[in-house]
Order: C-alpha cells, then structure tokens, then sequence
C-alpha cells in the first residue's frame, strides 16, 4: 500500500511588524486516491464519503465538477500544461474529516509516473471561510524539491495583505516529510512556515496510536489558529475585513458571499 500517515511538526514565524512564532504537532494522511476504498476496507475507523471517525470526503476537496477528486486534479493539472502519466498515480497529503469535522489549511498532491518518479505537485489552500484555492507547483530542481513562487490572491488570514506571493518548496515525500512555505511582500519575507513528518505505516495501530496522542486534530487546528490570531490582534497588528479588495481574491473555489460575483 502506498498510502501512510505522517506524525508531523509546525512551525509559523511572522518576521514583521512584530514578531510572532508558535509550533505544534498533529498527524496527516498521505493517500494514494487509488485506493482509498481498500483503506476504508482495511481499517474500520476510515471511511470514504460517509461518517466514520476518520472519513475523506471528496466534496471537501478541489471541485471542477469533473467528478472524484483526482479526476478534478487531473483537470486542472492539465490547465497549467501539466499531463497526467499512463499508469500514474495521485497522493493527497491532507486532513480528513474528524468526527464529521473538518478544517484544512493546506493540502498537497504529488503526481507519481509508473515508475514511482514524481512528476507534478498541486498546493490546495484553504481558509476558515471554506473557500478553496490550487496552486500548480511543477519542475523538480536539483534538489529535489517541487519549487514555485506565485502571486497569493487569496485571503488566508486578516493580518496579511493579498498581493503578497506564495514561495512553495515541497520535498517529494518518502520516510520523511519536509514541505516549506513563505510569504513575500516587497521587503521580503514576512511569514516562513515549515511542515515536517516522519512516515509512520496507516494501519489500525498505528492510526489508534496517533489518535491518543493527538485527538480531535481538525478541532485543534482551527482552535490555534484562532488562538493565535486573538494574540495577533491583541498586538495591535493591523487587520483587513474579508470583503475589501474582491478584485485581488483570484481564483478562489466556493466564494464566500461577501465576494462571490466579485472576484476575477
């Protein structure tokens, strides 16, 4: 089986106006979109669109109306001039739903060649408006890292600005995984943000284990960023409401009312 879980590290600094860092733990299913019916098979607390203690859900994810959530990355993999390989396959590194609840921050796919090479990557982010925006992050460099900076246009948080750019560094997963993300304005970096793991097999054990040291992860996620974002604000670091400046929120799925109609 080629999916696993992956017992991870976050880290978050903001460099300006003020400084402000915090790190936590959490686990994160890495999933082979081939075989998520022999998971949910194999392990009873996995389900695949229906309730369960862990449950993914292909409407949580990128909707192009093409139908599954691979078939979606496919899609707009192809957008950006990016084919998908015969005899391929589409790992998701993700959260699933917890309990029927879910908040996902960032999700990454890794495209793989029959020969298990990667070939392309796709960056899914999300926000606590349940909107959804890709990312195509393509051309492994020396170091073997899927590289790309692009401009953001997609509201994350309130206390950074829109036109900033996302700096993707995403390490092909293996035993380990190492994925970095900065933001950019035109001083440089304002945010660095780091994602690591260790590969721990996705068996009954091994998902129980996880689920004792960390428990309801969805819940905790969204329960720190809104910690943190109460610390922010109580620094007197300058917010922007959701509705200002629809014009740079570009390409964003499931528009919030506040911009839908409005956005590029």
């Amino acid at each position: 089986m080629n999916s696993c879980l992956y017992e991870c590290s976050i880290y978050h600094k903001r460099l300006r106006p003020k400084v402000r860092e915090f790190r936590y733990r959490i686990f994160m299913f890495a999933l082979d979109l081939d075989e998520l019916d022999a998971i949910a098979r194999k392990i009873p607390l996995f389900s695949r669109n229906r309730w369960n203690c862990y449950a993914f859900n292909e409407r949580d994810h990128l909707n192009l109306g093409c139908g599954t959530v691979k078939e979606n990355v496919i899609a707009y993999a192809e957008t950006e001039g990016a084919a998908f390989p015969d005899g391929g396959r589409l790992v998701l590194v993700t959260l699933p739903r917890v309990f029927g609840y879910i908040f996902n921050p960032v999700s990454f796919y890794f495209c793989y060649d029959s020969a298990g090479s990667a070939v392309w990557s796709v960056v899914e982010v999300g926000n606590t408006f349940r909107e959804l925006k890709p990312y195509f992050v393509g051309n492994l460099n020396a170091e073997g890292q899927f590289h790309r900076r692009t401009p953001k246009h997609f509201y994350v948080s309130p206390f950074i600005d829109l036109d900033l750019e996302f700096d993707f560094r995403l390490t092909v997963p293996g035993e380990k995984l190492d994925i970095h993300i900065n933001d950019f304005d035109a001083n440089g970096v304002l945010l660095t943000s780091h994602l690591r793991g260790i590969r721990k097999p996705l068996t009954i054990g091994s998902l129980l284990w996880l689920t004792l040291k960390y428990p309801l992860i969805t819940l905790k996620v969204i329960s720190l960023i809104h910690w943190q974002a109460l610390k922010i604000w109580l620094a007197k670091i300058p917010h922007r409401a959701k509705a200002a400046r629809p014009e740079d929120q570009r390409g964003v799925l499931n528009p919030h009312p506040s911009i839908a109609g409005k956005t590029p």
